[in-house]
């Protein structure tokens, strides 16, 4: 029969190995468990959707040449005008007084040329006779001169006046369509300051405002299909033709124009248009937005190496989609990404794979 201390140490010896064993059940049945996605690289493009308008090739900004108080507008935002075609006028009395005060000058001078010229002819006639002497002569010829040039001078002014009298109306150069106002009746207003804006009549532009972070691999196409915003069904082609090299100050942006082959139905001058272009296509790997986490500040997403153990891996991400990031660096093909379950993970830790595919259900996700 066995001594009570032999039972003793059995039972402990037996407890211990249940225990053991019981703690062996229960940390393989912790083990978190993890959707996961092979990494499989592929070419991708990055398509940009943009908004903007139609613009007039050629817009211009018409004022009027000389200073004064708007007492006519003819025309308003949106009106057709033709080329040589009134827009507004002036107030002309202070110009009006310059031109009768130079026709003034005008009629006094042609007096003065008249009686210069019949000096001349006596002295012409006297000096044969030698009744007039030489230098009286020469001093009536050059009185002569003196005062056509005079005159000449007194019809340059007179033309001059005139010529500032016409720009108190202001006139279009050109036929098209008046885009913008910025003065009204009673208004003072100086020299070369705009009063209409004027896009015309010719080619069209669709024009955009572009981060310049999205031309950083401008399309090789530069073709593109620009369609009407409310009604994609209106669509024409186009191509880039410019590219603003600066960024401008106000926006961020930089321009881009489009040159359009033509205006279809229900696509004009003003109408808001959209176009999507594709940049060129490079190595990258798509994953859900469940799958990025960060390492200090630089992204990363869990990997399972070759014993099933988790481990952090800095990624670089060249685009953040709607549910989905794009990583251009960082993984290989073959891969193991961690695309949820990753939130409770530390480096080291063994995971369980789960089976079957992981649907995320919160909003961008696939069902």
């Amino acid at each position: 029969m066995a001594s009570p201390g032999l039972k003793t140490v059995v039972m402990l010896s037996l407890l211990a190995l249940l225990g053991a064993c019981g703690k062996k059940e229960q940390s393989a049945k912790d083990l978190p468990r993890v959707f996961v996605q092979e990494v499989k690289p592929a070419d991708y493009a990055a398509s940009v959707t943009l908004t903007g308008d139609v613009q007039a090739r050629v817009q211009t900004e018409l004022s009027f040449r000389v200073g004064g108080k708007i007492i006519q507008r003819m025309v308003d935002v949106g009106d057709r005008v033709s080329a040589k075609q009134v827009l507004a006028k002036l107030d002309p009395k202070d110009l009006q007084t310059n031109v009768d005060s130079a026709q003034a000058q005008v009629l006094a001078e042609q007096a003065r040329v008249k009686q210069s010229a019949a000096a001349f002819v006596r002295q012409q006639k006297l000096l044969p006779k030698g009744y007039t002497s030489q230098s009286e002569y020469d001093a009536a010829q050059a009185a002569l001169r003196s005062s056509q040039s005079a005159l000449t001078a007194a019809q340059a002014q007179l033309a001059n006046a005139r010529e500032q009298l016409s720009y108190t109306s202001l006139i279009a150069d050109a036929p098209g369509i008046i885009t913008a106002r910025q003065a009204e009746v009673g208004q003072v207003v100086q020299a070369t300051v705009p009063i209409y804006s004027l896009a015309k009549d010719g080619e069209r532009d669709a024009v955009f405002n572009v981060y310049e972070s999205l031309l950083s691999n401008p399309p090789s196409n530069r073709t593109v299909v620009v369609s009407l915003l409310d009604n994609p069904n209106i669509k024409t082609n186009g191509t880039v033709r410019e590219i603003t090299p600066a960024v401008s100050a106000q926006t961020g942006t930089v321009q881009v124009k489009v040159s359009l082959d033509g205006l279809p139905d229900g696509m004009q001058l003003g109408s808001v248009v959209s176009a999507t272009a594709k940049t060129a296509g490079k190595s990258a790997v798509e994953l859900p937005w469940s799958a990025l986490t960060k390492n200090l500040s630089e992204p990363a997403v869990w990997i399972i190496d070759g014993e099933g153990r988790a481990q952090l891996h800095n990624v670089t991400v060249s685009r953040y989609l709607t549910g989905k990031v794009i990583v251009s660096d960082g993984l290989q093909a073959g891969d193991k990404v961690i695309i949820a379950g990753g939130q409770l993970l530390h480096p080291g830790i063994k995971v369980e794979v789960a089976e079957g595919v992981y649907k995320d259900l919160q909003v961008g996700a696939q069902p």
